[in-house]
């Protein structure tokens, strides 16, 4: 990740103390509403599923590819992939990648109707489905060490929900309808942040970093949403296994989560030969994260009735999967529009009388753009789905909405034909020391903010960077400065804009 900052160095787009507590209590009343008695889907017959999250640190290379191929899980929740997934998943024989969502499977995936590009629905069994989450939470203003410092808990964990649990906002909405409506649901993730599981007060002592007993708030209302930490399911004893996912941190901090119609069989450390409590042993190890195999006998849902595609974020040229369901159908059609177009000027159709089925959509020649996929019946549009497809020779339009600021004042940027990478970042540099991969950074801020992580990337997007953005440097003083935008995490520019701060 971008280097570390110091705590205290800013705590990016945070929310006010009291709005993230209404907005949290809010989504736990939501995710809390549901019972049996408010399912509204069927089930199949129980399946038994592998799942698999693993940070492979800045894109991977052959030596994760192995680690992948070796361990052979139905799903894997994939972090750092960025955009060498596809060929990840080619080296590790799996069929089927949402580059998006980072997830890897050996079932289709649907992006469907509905899901806002949030999560996949896995076809684990025709016609039966599996919603799967995978996010990366933001690492900044690291909450265990604030502890180490003599920061209050109660502080650190306002600051946690301001960088890390609002973030999910949109994840946890999502995930509370389909737990509610019976389904069985999986997220897996790299969360940066403890598990109140393991800050018991037993945990007391045994580790330097735990001082005292921490409700940590992401799993907190991960379990009022009514999700297990699967690993903690098996290994419930924090002293005795602590699970560390992270030597570095020292912390737990790479999950598998379950809720729903599921049972844990087991959940497994991947890791170095050798290493701390762990039980699938690779070699060589290369990751900075160790991984979390978890085994399950899952009972999947019924397939609702929906339109999807395989990716929402693809190329132009690229071949696109549209799947449809509806137990209903009668004479139906998928129409493909320009996104909020009327299906009557469809620039293509598809056969959809068969209830259950999928067809191939070729793309070569369209024009850069958002379209989207209109399942519609014989006599009413019954969903839709966009998806958007990527100029393949597009160039960064990038730029300030002004070239002089005066001092303090928040410098806002804007940008058209991005690559729509997760981590994309922007960095602010010395006009005299503008290279990034050689100069050094003054403010900075990812692309999407703290939610960088957990909701689809976009080409067209603007941020503010300002007093609330990372780093050490704000208010910059007078003088001329270069921001660039900055590539998964790390220092390849895509585009840059020059600025000058007026003097006083």
């Amino acid at each position: 990740m971008v280097p570390e900052q110091p705590i205290g160095s800013g705590l990016g787009r945070r929310l006010p103390a009291l709005a993230v507590l209404f907005g949290l209590l809010a989504l736990t009343a939501l995710a809390g509403c549901g019972g049996d008695d408010e399912e509204t889907v069927a089930h199949g017959d129980p399946i038994k599923l592998d799942v698999l999250v693993y940070n492979i640190e800045y894109s991977g290379d052959a030596t994760t590819d192995a680690v992948i191929r070796d361990v052979d899980a139905d799903v894997v929740g994939v972090l750092e992939s960025y955009e060498r997934l596809p060929e990840i998943a080619e080296r590790t024989g799996y069929p089927y990648y949402n580059t998006s969502l980072q997830i890897l499977s050996k079932f289709p995936i649907l992006e469907a109707s509905g899901g806002d590009g949030l999560y996949a629905m896995l076809e684990v069994e025709p016609g039966y489905v599996v919603p799967f989450f995978n996010v990366h939470l933001d690492y900044v203003d690291w909450g265990p060490r604030a502890l180490a410092k003599g920061v209050p808990a109660e502080e650190v964990i306002d600051n946690e929900n301001a960088v890390r649990t609002a973030a999910l906002a949109r994840p946890i909405a999502a995930m509370g309808e389909l737990v509610n409506a019976g389904y069985p649901v999986f997220l897996t993730g790299d969360f940066n942040e403890p598990s109140s599981l393991d800050y018991t007060e037993e945990a007391v002592g045994t580790r330097k970093e735990i001082t005292e007993r921490v409700a940590w708030p992401v799993s907190s209302l991960l379990f009022d949403v009514g999700f297990r930490d699967t690993y903690r399911e098996v290994n419930p004893d924090p002293v005795a296994v602590p699970g560390i996912t992270q030597e570095r941190s020292g912390e737990r901090i790479d999950y598998v989560y379950a809720a729903g119609p599921s049972e844990t069989l087991d959940s497994k450390l991947v890791g170095e030969p050798g290493g701390e409590d762990v039980d699938i042993e690779e070699a060589p190890w290369t990751s900075d994260h160790r991984a979390v195999l978890s085994t399950f006998d899952v009972t999947p849902a019924e397939m609702p009735t929906l339109v999807a595609v395989d990716a929402r974020l693809a190329t132009a040229g690229d071949e696109i999967t549209v799947s449809w369901n509806d137990a209903e159908a009668d004479g139906n059609e998928v129409a493909i529009v320009p996104e909020g177009a009327d299906p009557a000027d469809a620039l293509e159709t598809i056969d959809a009388a068969q209830p259950r089925g999928d067809a191939p959509l070729d793309t070569g020649g369209w024009e850069p753009g958002s379209y989207e996929a209109v399942l519609l019946g014989s006599d009413e549009e019954i969903a839709r789905v966009s998806f958007y497809l990527r100029d393949p020779d597009a160039k960064l339009d990038f730029g300030t909405d002004k070239t002089v600021y005066e001092k303090g004042e928040p410098i806002r940027v804007s940008w058209t034909g991005g690559p729509a990478n997760r981590w994309d970042w922007l960095g602010v540099y010395p006009a005299d020391d503008s290279d990034p991969e050689k100069g050094s950074y003054l403010t900075w801020d990812y692309a999407e903010g703290h939610s960088a992580g957990t909701v689809p990337p976009r080409t067209v997007g603007e941020a503010v960077l300002g007093p609330n953005s990372q780093g050490n440097s704000w208010p910059l003083p007078p003088g001329d400065y270069v921001v660039h935008y900055l590539l998964a995490d790390q220092y390849d520019s895509a585009g840059s804009a020059e600025f000058t701060v007026a003097g006083d």
